[in-house]
């Protein structure tokens, strides 16, 4: 038995704002289940103390010259420890966890997450004097980056784990922020901190880590590339013999069409024909053709260029002539939103917009839906393709990360040896999305072959233990290397 300190600036129910939510919440929890004993570090944001209850004052210390507390209180549902670094000063506001009402990063995030990294430190050395020191810290994100960092200048020190949720997201500030922030100077070097100049917090995880992990075995290799790496390719070409993909689960409290508590009518893969009352019951709700036969195509997520907005807004005037229905869930750019609106409002039995997150809405947009698209750019993990195979729903996806690694597409040699769950655009065009959606609109008018292909898609395992595993046999090599 490990034991392990997760850093996270999310973590589901608490506090989440995409799949980095979902993994804070369900991977300590799977750990606990595997007889591995976990404290989750989170900030204390205002969403996060409403919904917390039995709760106590574990220590008092400052950071940065800020008066911090850790509260210890249960991640909801669980029995994992839960320890709240609340610092008023820097996460007592409203607005997101990283951004304003305005969508505009907050002016002091460096300082906001290096008080949090700090509190993790303390934490990992004992300084705080919490009865408990763990053997791994593992932390996520650039929110998390200096941790590694910071404790590798502390001869005695817990190995630590880095895990990469989505390179394209850095903490970058300039150099100056370095020096306000008095980060100790032999961290400022071009195998340190520094990143052309700036400070980046997530090369502290990347350069000082004892295992950097990615959220997939494909994303593993694709950041070893300029396409995807993001100008850190170079460094973790040299880590590479610390680099792993290990591929994300989805939390089976949460996401199962057998008990969700969200839909109008649970079922299985053996009482797959009452997924349809989920569709009429969604038809509905969102004022569109209640249609037995018209299949219905669901998205869910952030409307921005990585999820393939592109391709979806340049393939939809001709989507939209198509015989089917389309449901998108979600917020993002601007611009895409209101591209997504006009068409909306001009095919209103054909496109249902819904501008905003609601957590219930998602689970039954996914059962409710034939087809999940999901055409991205590029995706580390992604979880709502799993959450659609799980639900009987047929993703369509680009052959990028995780999607690479958990679709399989419905070509005919796969049919018949049983192995297709979904469809795969062979380019990242709208041309593809177009090519791909009539074939498998083709193959939904052929109830016996459809059936097969969800049947497939729900007999997987996508939960997190075989991923809990392979996680804990990545600690103990750590700790043997160490």
């Amino acid at each position: 038995m490990s034991k392990i300190l997760y850093v996270s600036s999310e973590a589901f129910p608490l506090v989440k704002t995409g799949g980095l939510g979902d993994v804070g919440g369900s991977l300590p929890a799977a750990l606990l289940k595997n007889a591995q004993d976990v404290r989750l570090l989170l900030p204390a944001y205002p969403a996060v103390l409403e919904k917390i209850t039995k709760n106590k004052i574990r220590a008092q210390t400052t950071c940065h010259g800020l008066a911090v507390k850790i509260i210890e209180t249960r991640l909801p549902g669980t029995n994992v420890i839960t320890w709240l670094v609340d610092c008023p000063a820097a996460f007592d506001r409203p607005g997101g966890p990283y951004i304003d009402h305005e969508g505009t990063p907050w002016h002091d995030n460096a300082l906001r997450f290096a008080i949090f990294c700090q509190a993790a430190v303390d934490i990992a050395m004992d300084s705080l004097q919490l009865q408990w020191q763990p053997d791994i810290v593992h932390c996520n994100d650039w929110q998390t980056g200096l941790v590694p960092a910071l404790l590798s200048l502390q001869p005695e020190r817990p190995i630590t784990v880095f895990t990469i949720h989505n390179l394209a997201y850095q903490g970058l500030f300039d150099q100056q922020t370095f020096s306000d922030l008095h980060l100790p100077a032999e961290l400022w070097h071009v195998d340190g901190l520094e990143f052309y100049g700036q400070l980046s917090f997530i090369k502290g995880g990347l350069a000082y880590a004892d295992k950097i992990t990615t959220v997939s075995p494909t994303y593993a290799r694709e950041i070893l590339e300029p396409e995807y790496g993001y100008g850190m390719d170079g460094l973790l070409r040299h880590r590479l013999a610390d680099l792993s993909g290990i591929l994300n689960g989805i939390d089976e409290r949460h996401w199962n069409p057998g008990t969700d508590k969200h839909l109008k009518q649970p079922y299985n893969r053996r009482t797959l024909h009452k997924k349809q009352l989920n569709k009429s019951a969604l038809q509905e709700e969102l004022s569109l053709p209640v249609d037995a036969t018209i299949p219905l195509v669901g998205m869910v997520g952030r409307l921005v260029e990585q999820k393939g907005l592109e391709i979806i807004l340049q393939s939809l005037s001709t989507l939209l002539t198509m015989p089917l229905q389309i449901v998108i869930l979600g917020t993002g750019e601007r611009n895409y939103e209101q591209t997504l609106y006009l068409h909306s409002t001009q095919h209103p039995q054909h496109l249902k917009l819904i501008i905003g997150y609601n957590e219930a809405l998602a689970h039954r947009i996914e059962a409710a839906s034939d087809i999940y698209l999901m055409p991205s750019i590029f995706e580390p993990c992604g979880l709502n393709q799993l959450y659609s195979l799980c639900y009987g729903t047929l993703p369509i996806v680009t052959r990028v990360g995780g999607l690479a690694d958990t679709v399989i597409d419905a070509s005919e040699e796969n049919i018949q040896n049983d192995s297709a769950n979904g469809f795969i655009l062979e380019d990242k065009t709208a041309s593809a999305l177009f090519a791909t959606l009539k074939s498998a609109l083709s193959l939904y008018h052929q109830p016996a072959i459809w059936k097969q292909l969800q049947t497939t898609a729900m007999s997987g395992d996508y939960s997190w233990q075989a991923s809990a595993e392979r996680y804990i046999v990545l600690y103990a090599q750590a700790l043997k290397q160490h």
